[in-house]
């Protein structure tokens, strides 16, 4: 194996590490709430309360506390004059993550959210456990501690206006950051309460009393984001933003084919041009994650950089870089297809049997490798000083920083510091760090502060992208038109040869085999090196739309209505997994796909060239359902006249936020299946800015209709399950307008265009 596939598959370890550390740290977090809620004491004179884990979090939190009038490892801080201030641990990507969590704590707390304000929370793990945002897991991995941190201040502040009125705490009640004791006519502000309650013991969580649902005031609500008015007025809230003193702006410039060397580069040309600082060659870790080898140059503009970079002519080493191709992949792809992959999956009943009972469907899906494409393109500003490295970042996982940076320079963790920005836009990109792992380097090697910044075209090449991939479907059906028995031959891509390489595996229960008498799913790996990553609703985001598409299929081919073919496949309402809420469950399945299909009017009579398609998946632990209705016209030109979604995903947070992340995953998911890939040849990316890889334009962004089952889970994320339906339900409104079956995506390849 060479150089760069190990480096390769380090940086798909790297992805499965950063979960597998994601999911330690939720497990603290239970820890903490169990056992280390604390009050770390009197600022300004008001209250902080703060989670901790160990005793080095206590004393930390403590001499944060005592030092400032800002103590950032705190969820919550009540100030003398009525502020209250709310502490978001998350990065916020657009998901709406800095409203929803202080609206959590504020609704424990009964707060006044006219009177709450949120900032952004230091980087620091041992206070707050996970700080990432990724799996659409942020809000079921923090709900309960976010719950507490609100419910055990307001019991706090309750039993300090107990005792100043000398009575029962039972006899009071709360409400707009006020206590009542309705027998005497009394109230106290929790500004005012605030000093006292500092001062008392911390309640055992035990006895805390979190709400009920029918208790809450505030969640379900639609609350404007926190950060909406700084973002139209052009605050800089954004990584693209930062300055500090001192700063030269950055450009790093790697091997177009990954895993390329610099052998030379015309460095003493580009040191004289103007504005030009400094140019050399970072050799770099070799891991993608982290920092591949290439030039950095420096300059006092970005301007002056860019030009610069214009001008340098670069010789690489491509003995080992990457020579994958496309093209090559889908052609090995067809051929491979009539045959059954080498790793067995699922194989349950006997599907032969019932292939040679009935008249089999076949079909062949593909779809392509996708950039995350964020409008903000990656960046980070770095200063390295007196052995120490503080770095401000757009990333999704400030926490997986902090533990990369120490072994990547080489010093301890605590002369790490990480301070998260807003993110304009992620998608699973910015799990990675390997722009925070350039930028640090670079600062070191500079001795300068340096705010590094990526182009367009950057962004495009050295992407961790969304993998493509191949399904072989074979449907069996009985005399009565029921599905019975899934055949599907998964072809997908591997790093290291042995595993599917990162977003390019099928779990073994993928549905509907998990529903299903006779099933047999069987993959094959295609050796890549091209670098992968999580992309929205990783999995998903890909199989549904080959899934959900042949279903249909089958549905046409028994002559059946597809809605109660779809419904007659999920079955009677069960949990696959009892107690899991990441495990299918089909009554919550069944709801979603009833309600989206009622709510479009399935079954109506519509005009010659218009259809109705319809798709579930379940990802995430979100239920989804989606109707397309869709028309296309002689030129193949498609109108979207709206699309209903309806979900599951437990109680909603924040409505407006809940509906902005339908509306943004629908609009993703469209802009997707319409126009989007990446095209690679000789390891080369052949896209380069939003010219070669169209994103969907305002005027062409379909109507958006919204619904909710609200039901008694954890709540869990929406954006990510609520993309993978899009492709296959306006597939399927296509077949149903025209009779035409999309088999790939983009569906430009068909001719579609709107």
């Amino acid at each position: 194996m060479s150089a760069v596939e190990s480096s390769i598959v380090s940086a798909d370890a790297y992805v499965q590490e950063m979960l597998r550390a994601a999911e330690a740290q939720s497990s603290v977090s239970k820890v903490s709430r169990r056992t280390f809620l604390k009050v770390t004491g009197l600022v300004g004179g008001g209250l902080v309360l703060a989670f901790h884990v160990g005793e080095n979090g206590v004393a930390l939190a403590k001499a944060k506390a005592k030092a400032a009038d800002f103590a950032p490892n705190a969820f919550l801080r009540i100030a003398s004059e009525g502020t209250i201030t709310l502490y978001s641990k998350a990065p916020e990507i657009g998901q709406g993550i800095k409203t929803a969590f202080p609206m959590i704590i504020a609704e424990e707390l009964d707060a006044d959210w006219a009177h709450v304000q949120v900032e952004q929370a230091a980087i620091n793990p041992a206070v707050y456990g996970r700080q990432a945002a990724g799996g659409s897991r942020s809000i079921p991995m923090s709900w309960n501690q976010l719950r507490t941190a609100g419910a055990v201040g307001r019991a706090m502040l309750v039993s300090a206006a107990a005792k100043q009125w000398n009575v029962s705490e039972a006899e009071l009640t709360t409400e707009n950051s006020t206590v009542f004791h309705k027998a005497s006519n009394r109230k106290a502000t929790y500004a005012s309460l605030a000093t006292a309650a500092a001062a008392l013991p911390v309640p055992d969580e035990k006895t805390i009393k979190l709400k009920s649902r029918s208790e809450y005031k505030l969640l379900g609500k639609r609350i404007t984001g926190v950060d909406n008015r700084a973002i139209v007025t052009g605050q800089p809230l954004f990584g693209i933003d930062q300055v500090v003193p001192g700063m030269q702006y950055a450009v790093f410039v790697k091997c177009p084919a990954v895993g390329g060397k610099v052998v030379e580069a015309n460095l003493e040309e580009i040191r004289k041009l103007p504005g030009v600082t400094q140019a050399f060659v970072v050799n770099g870790t070799g891991r993608v994650y982290e920092v591949m080898p290439g030039v950095a140059i420096l300059a006092r503009s970005t301007w002056a950089a860019f030009s610069a970079r214009q001008k340098l002519q670069v010789k690489w080493d491509e003995s080992a870089a990457s020579k994958d191709s496309w093209a090559a992949y889908v052609e090995q792809a067809k051929k491979l297809a009539s045959q059954s992959g080498p790793d067995s999956l699922r194989n349950t009943g006997d599907v032969d049997q019932v292939f040679k009972e009935s008249q089999p469907i076949e079909a062949f899906y593909t779809y392509p490798f996708i950039a995350h494409a964020p409008l903000e393109p990656m960046n980070t500003t770095a200063v390295f000083k007196d052995g120490a490295i503080e770095v401000w970042s757009p990333t999704q996982t400030p926490d997986a920083a902090l533990r990369i940076l120490p072994d990547l320079l080489g010093i301890a963790p605590e002369k790490v510091t990480v301070h998260q920005t807003r993110v304009g836009g992620g998608f699973g990109r910015r799990l990675m760090n390997d722009y925070v792992c350039e930028a640090a380097v670079i600062a070191r090697q500079a001795g300068v502060p340096v705010k590094l910044q990526w182009t367009r075209e950057d962004d495009m090449h050295h992407d961790f992208y969304r993998v493509g991939g191949f399904h072989s479907f074979k449907g069996g059906l009985d005399k009565s038109g029921k599905l019975i028995a899934w055949q599907d031959h998964f072809i997908t891509f591997t790093q290291d040869g042995q595993r599917p390489t990162s977003g390019g595996d099928m779990p073994a229960d993928e549905f509907p085999a998990q529903v299903l008498p006779n099933a047999r799913l069987t993959q094959t790996k295609l050796p890549l090196q091209i670098p992968t990553g999580p992309w929205r609703a990783p999995r998903s985001c890909s199989i549904a739309f080959a899934t959900q598409s042949f279903l249909h299929e089958c549905a046409v081919a028994a002559k059946r209505d597809h809605l109660e073919f779809l419904l007659e496949v999920m079955g009677e309402p069960r949990w696959l997994q009892e107690g899991n809420e990441f495990a299918l469950n089909t009554g919550r399945a069944a709801a979603v796909i009833k309600l989206a299909a009622e709510k479009a009017g399935w079954g109506k009579p519509l005009p010659k060239g218009r259809g109705l398609g319809l798709a579930f998946h379940f990802s995430h632990a979100g239920h989804f359902a989606e109707v397309a209705d869709v028309s296309v016209d002689a030129n193949r030109k498609l109108t979207i006249h709206r699309i209903v979604v309806a979900g599951d995903v437990g109680p909603i947070i924040n409505m407006s936020g809940a509906e902005n992340q339908t509306e943004g995953a629908v609009i993703d998911g469209f802009s997707v299946a319409l126009a989007q890939q990446i095209d690679f040849d000789n390891g080369r990316i052949q896209q380069n800015n939003f010219d070669t890889y169209p994103l969907l334009r305002m005027p062409h962004a379909p109507k958006v209709e919204s619904y909710f089952i609200q039901s008694d889970f954890t709540p869990t994320g929406i954006g990510e399950p609520a993309l993978p339906p899009v492709a296959p339900a306006i597939a399927n409104a296509i077949f149903a307008a025209t009779g035409h079956r999309v088999r790939s995506m983009p569906f430009t390849k068909e001719g579609y265009s709107v």
